[in-house]
Formats: structure tokens, C-alpha cells, sequence
């Protein structure tokens, strides 16, 4: 059978990767046409040659309300390109990947087309813009959810989905990076020995933008206090050095690497992340973090009025409690980032009982495999 998969930013390329293997394993004669990153496409290549990969992901990521206005003219243009792709290549199933402002116009097209449409991982309309209820309800056949909590809030909506548990555990479990020792790691991304704290910027431009001025005044201040310490800033492969160099300033105690963030994550002291898929990836490898968050003024200023979760962490919100400290917006400082380094570093009972509600979360999220069982179930529904 055909599949066409949308992947709009870093964590989709790689569930996407993931759910091409799946698909690969359950359908040997799957072909796959896809908009996404190198991780899917290295998928692709392994079994299939040809041209399947339409776009990467670094062209169409956006964050943020106003960015995505200023933006538009762009957004309408891969969205009609995306309209016409489909319907020249006539998949018998379109998969979609999160990112909802462009996923969902193309729900709404291949529907009306007479295409299959599967929504997997859920747009987080049970974090804001619940009116989204209608067009899954409208224009996706079924919805395949990744986080336990999203069962009894889908249930209540009426929206048919599918759970078998979260792909990121079999990501994280199966990485080659967690099983390589300090000292190799190190010497191949040369690195020096001592302790580090890992800086996560996130995986976009702007999410870079907004947050590496804060990061590297957080850098200076506890490098003067504990010049013991480096950082080391794990990037997506996506990026490049010239994404980062405008913000080190010849900080020689600041490293960037790139690819490496389960690796980076895994021998850190502690991490400082921008809220993401990164922030559960570090539950997941047992790093303990701190989340920050900012967005331009305009775009918090509209947030504000329409975010109904008590938490930007995708951990916290699976335990519905802090596992870990946010800091949002105008609590994104240097102090509290100092303040918080203090106790992830020098308070045994602390770090412990983070440890402890990272487990919780592992227990929540479910065993391994869910990557194959959801292509299993997708090719199933197919079937039916």
C-alpha cells in the first residue's frame, strides 16, 4: 500500500521514522512518499529508492502566533503544493504528524478527496483550541494518541483513536547512545573530561533565537561561581553552526554538538530545557532538568487567553503534578535558573525524588513496541 506521511518538526521526523519502520516491517511492500527530516529518510533509503522525501521539515517550521503570520504567504504555498502532491500520487492512506496549523488544512483537503486520513500523535486540543474537536471529528478517519492521559479525554469528546503506548519509550530504550560510555563520547565529539550541564535550545530558529541569549548569561553566571563546569549545547542534526556562533562569544566553556542528544543528555550532570519532546527524552534517560519557555511578547500575550493545562511538560502533565520546575515567560531569568541549578546539583533528597517521578512516568507510558503496533493497527484499519 501507499503512504503519505506529514512531519513538520524534529520530534515528528523522528516518531516518523519510527512509524516508517513499522510500517516497512508490517508491509514489505509499503511505499512511502513523506515531508520530514533525515531520520525518516534514512528509513527510506534503507528500503525503498526514489524520490519519497517532498520537503524537510527545516522549510516549514514554525512556532508561535505571530511567527506564523508572518509567515502565511509561505504556509499557503506548501499547503497547495501539498494539496497537488497528493492528488497526483493518489496514496491509499494520508498519516498525519502533529503539527496541527498545517495538518489540519490538509485533513480537511484529502478528506474531501476521498483519501484515508490517520492523525497520529494528537494535535493538544486538550491544551488549547478546542474547537479543533470538530474537524477531527470531521476530516480524520482515526486518531492514534500517544500519552495516557488523552484516553479518557478523547473518550469524552467522541473521538475514535487508537492507544498502544508511547513510541518515545522504544526510542530512547533502543538508542545505541545510552549504551556508550562517558569516556567514548567524549573523545568522539571532543569534549573535555569534567563535569557539564547539557543546554537544549530546541529544534527551530526562533525557539533558538528566543532562548540562547538567556541560556549563555546563565553560562557565564555559573561558570564565575563553578569553573569546574562546561555546557555543552546539544543540537538537532538539522541545525548548523551558524545557527549557534552569533551567541557563544568566545565562551570556550560552551560546546554545541550536534546530533548527539540522548548522548548528551545521559552522561550531563543536569539539563536545561526548552519544553518539548526533549523534556520527556530526558525523563526517559533519567537526566535531571529544569524546563524553560519563551515566546515573543505577542505570542505569550495571546497564550495566556487560550492555554487550559497547568503545565508545558509533557511528564508533568502525565503525572498531573510537577515532577520538575517551569519556568515560563518572565520566570525565564538567570536567578531562578541559578537558584534551581543549585538544588538539581547539591540536594541528594531532591534530585531522588525526581528520579522516583521519572519511573512514575516510564510505569505510565506503557512497555515497549508501540511504534509497530500503531503501523499494525493502521494497516489494519486499511483492511477494514
Amino acid at each position: 500500500m501507499k503512504y503519505y506521511i506529514i512531519a513538520g518538526e524534529a520530534s515528528g521526523d523522528l516518531h516518523g521514522s519510527n512509524l516508517m519502520k513499522g510500517l516497512y516491517a508490517q508491509d514489505p511492500e509499503a511505499d512511502i512518499r513523506f515531508w520530514g527530516g533525515e531520520l525518516m529518510n534514512a528509513v527510506y533509503t534503507s528500503r525503498q529508492s526514489g524520490e519519497g522525501w517532498v520537503k524537510d521539515y527545516r522549510d516549514t517550521a514554525v512556532m508561535g502566533y505571530l511567527e506564523v503570520l508572518l509567515k502565511s504567504v509561505t504556509i499557503a504555498r506548501n499547503v497547495r503544493f501539498c494539496k497537488e502532491d497528493i492528488a497526483a500520487w493518489k496514496p491509499d492512506a494520508v498519516i498525519l504528524i502533529d503539527y496541527p496549523g498545517f495538518n489540519f488544512k490538509i485533513a480537511e483537503f484529502a478528506h474531501g478527496a476521498g483519501f484515508r486520513v490517520f492523525y497520529y500523535i494528537a494535535p493538544k486540543v486538550w491544551a488549547s483550541r478546542e474547537g479543533r474537536i470538530r474537524k477531527l471529528k470531521a476530516y480524520v478517519d482515526r486518531l492514534y494518541i500517544v500519552f495516557p492521559f488523552e484516553k479518557a479525554y478523547f473518550t469524552s469528546k467522541g473521538v475514535p483513536f487508537t492507544y498502544v503506548g508511547n513510541p518515545l519509550v522504544d526510542a530512547v530504550d533502543q538508542s545505541p547512545a545510552l549504551r556508550e560510555s562517558r569516556e567514548s563520547f567524549l573523545q568522539r565529539t571532543g569534549l573535555p573530561e569534567g563535569p557539564y550541564i547539557a543546554l537544549l535550545a530546541g529544534s527551530r530558529s526562533m525557539e533558538i533565537g528566543q532562548m540562547m541569549p538567556t541560556y549563555m548569561q546563565f553560562a557565564d553566571a555559573w561558570h564565575a561561581r563553578h569553573p569546574e563546569y562546561r555546557f555543552v549545547v546539544a543540537a538537532g542534526p538539522s541545525r548548523s553552526m551558524a545557527d549557534y556562533s552569533k551567541y557563544l562569544g568566545g565562551r570556550p566553556y560552551v560546546s554545541v554538538v550536534f546530533g548527539e542528544t540522548y548522548a548528551a543528555l545521559r552522561h550531563a550532570e543536569a539539563a536545561v530545557i526548552n519544553s518539548g519532546t526533549a523534556s520527556l527524552e530526558a525523563t526517559l534517560i533519567g537526566t535531571p532538568q529544569m524546563v524553560t519557555y519563551k515566546v515573543a511578547a505577542a505570542s505569550a500575550f495571546i497564550m495566556r487567553r487560550i492555554i487550559k493545562v497547568k503545565y508545558v511538560s509533557l511528564s508533568n502533565l502525565i503525572l498531573d503534578r510537577p515532577a520538575f520546575r517551569e519556568f515560563l515567560q518572565e520566570n525565564f531569568t538567570v536567578e531562578n535558573m541559578e537558584k534551581e541549578m543549585e538544588r538539581l546539583l547539591s540536594d541528594a533528597p531532591y534530585r531522588e525524588k525526581m528520579l522516583s517521578d521519572y519511573a512514575a512516568v516510564r510505569t505510565l507510558l506503557g512497555g515497549t513496541g508501540a511504534s509497530e503496533a500503531v503501523a499494525k493497527a493502521m494497516i489494519q484499519d486499511l483492511k477494514a
